[in-house]
């Protein structure tokens, strides 16, 4: 597990909207909206780039540059983490799947090597390897790539998960041949309000423009 540093409700200045949200029956939110993909698609993807692993990376890259995406809570401990791996399901043969469990990387040949290989493991594999409570610093991400939805909830165990969950759908092209996918983004409102699901928005996008650079 990463290493990480407890929060003073004392002086955390979210800490009234935490001490309300975590009282909620129902204290998650989701939020769906679109990136644009065209430079991961008509650059990178012909340079033999993945869009799946390029999505895991720039949502990963999302999630650390917003410092509440990275806070999980225990009770009424509040813990920032300096890094969060991403769980994301991979495709078994069948019906199927597994939870694969990748750490992050800034760079993006490493990450997506190292991603790559776990992904490839995993799909080989029979066990679903849920995570069962024993880690907080984790994100969980999905793909729909047979849907382009515009809107999307989860399962989720209760209402003391703050785990955020993020899943993008089919990658279209539009008539300006501009591409485009629908993002979701499920927080915990304890931890996480509009605004940084709008600063998560804006990394992810930053990132998933750089894959022009790769041409």
């Amino acid at each position: 597990m990463a290493a990480s540093r407890d929060i003073d409700l004392a002086t955390w200045s979210r800490a009234g909207q935490f001490n309300l949200f975590k009282t909620y029956d129902r204290p998650h939110f989701a939020t769906t909206a679109r990136v644009d993909v065209t430079a991961l698609m008509t650059k990178a993807k012909p340079q033999g780039v993945s869009p799946y692993r390029a999505f895991l990376h720039a949502i990963g890259a999302g999630i650390h540059a917003v410092p509440a995406l990275k806070m999980r809570f225990a009770g009424d401990r509040v813990m920032e983490y300096e890094a969060i791996s991403l769980s994301a399901t991979v495709p078994r043969p069948g019906d199927t799947f597994g939870y694969c469990y990748i750490p992050w990387f800034d760079d993006w040949a490493r990450f997506d090597e190292s991603c790559k290989a776990i992904i490839e493991e995993t799909a080989k594999g029979s066990d679903l390897g849920a995570n069962t409570g024993e880690r907080l610093d984790l994100a969980y991400l999905s793909c729909l790539p047979w849907l382009d939805f515009t809107a999307l909830d989860n399962a989720l165990p209760g209402p003391d998960d703050c785990i955020p969950r993020f899943s993008w759908g089919k990658l279209v092209q539009g008539a300006d041949h501009r591409w485009s996918a629908a993002v979701a983004v499920q927080v915990h409102h304890a931890l996480v309000d509009g605004l940084q699901v709008g600063q998560f928005f804006d990394a992810a996008q930053i990132r998933l423009d750089r894959f022009a650079d790769l041409a």
